[in-house]
């Protein structure tokens, strides 16, 4: 009786001590959170699901310069930061502008990209910048973006805002007419949405736009105080000098997104 509760006590213990290898290796894996939508050329996802792109293809990159394991874990946009605070994710690389008011929140990496924000609409439809000719015009925009946060403040009581959950859906409305213009990030729009066959009639509107507010540059969304936000500002640094950057960038683009 005595052998075979002894036996019994050790297999337990080496259950235990295997669910706890598990459980540590699990914790050692950075959890990077994304909003689950396409988002050429950043986000590309192919018929069998599996994400590409120039964003995630750096992801990759980053964290073998790292020497880190890492997971994609897919979030709604406007739960990412609520997710990184509540320790369900670890960082946030998802075209995420470093504006003022996330800062106060969260804190970001060196820029790994820069953009700016622009209005579109059909190539047959003028665009007047200004407020007689933004008067009653219907602007798309995705919720719990920059580009929402300045267009409320700016032409607020111009424009008729109206909010998608994801940019794919907005940029539905915009090709089937139900809405004047569209406003978001102008790398996005022009390598992605522009290029593609529901885009052919379409084209960037005015000048871009840049402004504190929206941000312009961006960068990884860590928790306050994280020890990982300088790993990330060093294996960013090092993908620039080292050429892998460079490499990834020409794969999509046909300028340095990087910005100056």
């Amino acid at each position: 009786m005595i052998r075979v509760g002894m036996r019994r006590w050790i297999a337990a213990l080496c259950v235990l001590a295997g669910l706890g290898a598990v459980q540590a290796e699990a914790a050692d894996k950075v959890k990077v959170g994304f909003s689950p939508e396409p988002y050429a050329p950043f986000w590309i996802q192919d018929t069998s699901g599996k994400w590409d792109g120039f964003e995630v293809e750096l992801i990759d990159a980053l964290f073998k310069q790292m020497g880190k394991d890492y997971e994609l874990v897919p979030v709604a946009w406007d739960g990412l930061i609520p997710s990184l605070q509540e320790g369900k994710i670890d960082a946030i690389m998802n075209s995420m502008s470093a504006t003022e008011e996330r800062k106060q929140v969260v804190d970001f990496s060196d820029k790994y990209y820069e953009t700016t924000v622009s209005f579109y609409g059909r190539k047959d439809q003028p665009f007047d910048y200004s407020e007689a000719g933004l008067k009653g015009k219907v602007v798309a925009v995705q919720t719990a973006t920059s580009q929402l946060s300045w267009l409320q403040q700016k032409w607020g009581n111009v424009v008729e805002i109206k909010l998608y959950d994801t940019q794919d859906n907005a940029d539905a409305d915009l090709a089937a007419g139900r809405i004047d213009y569209g406003l978001a990030d102008t790398v996005y729009t022009a390598e992605g949405f522009l290029k593609s066959d529901a885009g052919k009639d379409f084209e960037l509107k005015g000048e871009p736009v840049s402004d504190p507010m929206i941000g312009g540059n961006v960068g990884a969304a860590m928790r306050k105080g994280d020890p990982l936000l300088g790993e990330m500002n060093a294996a960013i640094k090092a993908l620039r000098e080292n050429g892998t950057y460079k490499a990834i960038n020409d794969k999509y683009f046909a300028f340095d997104v990087f910005g100056g």
